[in-house]
């Protein structure tokens, strides 16, 4: 177990008053979480201390080799004023996986979920009252070593920061249009796509800027090889209902394995549907929408649980799925995840965590 100390801030910052206008990533807590690491002592000095900036030398290894990793997760105000998590040891057990793959030291699994709620519990004035709204949490590690050779850091600094989020979907959910990119990939075998590393994100950024040029939300990723099987939608998994039966791309090394889809797998397995985790081709895709079967197709993830898609778009194939409505598998999800998340359902699967 940590020894957090704990340091508070001498001025606190003035909460939103409209958590109507909260937005993304936009707005800060008054505290992070920071611990060291330094090889051959191990994490040290865990402590809760005021948001500020770092102090980095420009040699710093991060800058120069991008060697970090991160995760998404929220915190949730149920009706009852409790706070609670959701899942924070897939959390913690998908970091250690990612920083496996960049030389990274592992952060035990009790540490980093308790290292979550102590910064919760000190921030829990700053969690969301309203319907949707949340505290979403940034835990990251980033080398700290000051070289200019590429090799593992020596030393890294591990940082939870904290953002009330509003409602993803503040005017409803409304099914978005998807471009199939066939030129730029996401990932490939033996690269680093299973991870929650910057540089995956960074180089998605020119094809989604792309794709919103020409009208679409999003980009579907193929796989990058053969150009020719869907894996991820945006920064989200993505789930297709074709003939009753949910497809998505496995996880075997170039697809994030994500908290909400294996979640989403087990409520469908609950209810009765049968789940391909298998490579589907996107042609397979496009012909099930033209012959009527392709029923829903949605991207799945923390930030927006579900994101209903109403169109695909591939060279110059056009799917359009359900009439341009959230279908009924996809709102059935978001209201379950949602509701066990912000307490309004029972939790019988033992996903939360309770904070305060």
């Amino acid at each position: 177990m940590l020894d957090i100390k704990i340091e508070k801030a001498a001025t606190l910052k003035a909460k939103p008053t409209d958590e109507s206008k909260l937005g993304f990533g936009n707005i800060f807590t008054d505290h992070m979480f920071v611990m060291e690491y330094d090889a051959g002592i191990g994490w040290h000095d865990p402590r809760i201390v005021p948001y500020a900036p770092f102090p980095l030398d420009p040699a710093c290894v991060v800058f120069h080799y991008a060697q970090e990793i991160f995760e998404g997760m929220k915190a949730y105000r149920t009706a009852d004023n409790k706070i609670q998590l959701f899942r924070p040891d897939c959390n913690a057990n998908r970091m250690n996986d990612s920083a496996d793959r960049l030389c990274i030291p592992n952060i035990d699994p009790d540490d980093f979920v308790q290292a979550v709620k102590a910064l919760v519990e000190v921030e829990k004035d700053w969690v969301p009252h309203s319907d949707g709204a949340s505290l979403y949490l940034r835990p990251f590690t980033f080398a700290t070593d000051v070289t200019l050779g590429v090799h593992a850091s020596k030393k890294y600094t591990f940082c939870i920061i904290a953002s009330p989020s509003g409602a993803y979907y503040a005017e409803g959910i409304n099914p978005v249009r998807i471009y199939v990119e066939d030129d730029f990939i996401r990932a490939a075998p033996g690269l680093t796509g299973f991870t929650k590393c910057g540089g995956n994100y960074a180089a998605s950024i020119l094809a989604g800027d792309q794709a919103e040029k020409l009208g679409y939300a999003q980009v579907l990723w193929l796989d990058g090889v053969e150009k020719k099987y869907v894996e991820e939608v945006g920064s989200m998994n993505i789930m297709f209902k074709i003939d009753g039966e949910i497809y998505t791309a496995p996880c075997d090394g170039t697809v994030l394995p994500g908290v909400t889809r294996r979640s989403i797998i087990e409520l469908c397995k609950d209810w009765g549907y049968t789940v391909h985790e298998e490579h589907v081709a996107i042609a397979d895709i496009m012909k099930a929408g033209a012959e009527g079967r392709l029923e829903e197709v949605f991207g799945c993830g923390t930030a927006a649980v579900v994101s209903p898609v109403k169109e695909l778009k591939w060279k110059d194939e056009v799917a359009y799925i359900g009439d341009g409505k959230i279908g009924e598998l996809t709102q059935k999800l978001y209201d379950t995840l949602t509701g066990i998340q912000w307490g309004k359902i029972e939790d019988t699967k033992g996903w939360i965590v309770p904070v305060c």
